[in-house]
């Protein structure tokens, strides 16, 4: 299927303060993060991208405008689905804050079991809540690109940290509970390619490196590529 570029927004004022943002209204990138998502823009500018996905929430969808400038012909949509979780009473408070409650223990050590309390602002859900949507976002749109731009073509989802992680922990066969142990950065890609066989990691926490292997081979060349079916190899 397509392959999908992972992309985590660039740094918000509210991760420099160490806020848990959540879906808070009005949380742009700072100036460090504008520069970040531009540097990523650079990056992948020579790609051939097919589509741009954007969690709705602002940080984000000025991250996508930052890309979209490489490719002005791209469609760029919203996706809910690929939305920041949505951590109830916990939006907006101070991370130091949280550390001392409760489930705090329980986000870090068994993520599985973690429901977030209601608030009468925003909505609340349980971690595995926010995993399954964002799974079956990507599994979904990964198939209708899939179907308007055949199987090699790459698209780009623009979304959070927990969102991320939870898509590499379900690609990479870990159960929720090991989440954590990924590392999604500001401005960071990620590579995840489905196939008929299984999903493969091609790439993590990605800053740096260079991108030209990601841009599959003609479709004649593909059988020549070895058995694993991972563009560009693994990382």
């Amino acid at each position: 299927m397509a392959t999908v570029l992972l992309v985590r927004h660039g740094r918000t004022s509210a991760n420099a303060d160490g806020v848990l943002a959540g879906w808070s209204p009005g949380v742009d990138l700072d100036d460090t993060g504008r520069s970040q998502a531009e540097a990523l823009a650079a990056r992948l500018h020579d790609l051939p991208i097919a589509e741009i996905v954007s969690s709705p929430l602002t940080r984000c969808l000025q991250t996508s405008d930052v890309l979209r400038a490489s490719w002005p012909s791209v469609t760029t949509s919203e996706c809910d689905d690929l939305g920041e979780c949505r951590y109830g009473a916990w939006t907006g408070r101070p991370l130091r804050e949280l550390a001392e409650d409760p489930l705090w223990r329980t986000v870090q050590s068994q993520p599985s079991a973690a429901t977030f309390p209601p608030s009468p602002d925003f909505a609340h859900e349980s971690l595995r809540q926010m995993a399954d949507r964002a799974v079956g976002a990507v599994r979904r749109i990964d198939a209708r690109i899939e179907a308007e731009h055949g199987p090699s073509a790459l698209w780009v989802a623009v979304s959070h940290g927990d969102v991320i992680k939870a898509i590499l922990a379900d690609a990479a066969g870990t159960h929720l509970d090991l989440f954590q142990r990924f590392t999604v950065g500001p401005a960071s890609l990620s590579v995840v390619r489905h196939t008929a066989e299984r999903p493969y990691v091609v790439r993590v926490n990605d800053t740096g490196t260079e991108l030209a292997g990601l841009v599959p081979p003609p479709p004649e060349s593909a059988p020549g590529e070895g058995s694993t079916g991972v563009v560009g190899g693994g990382v």
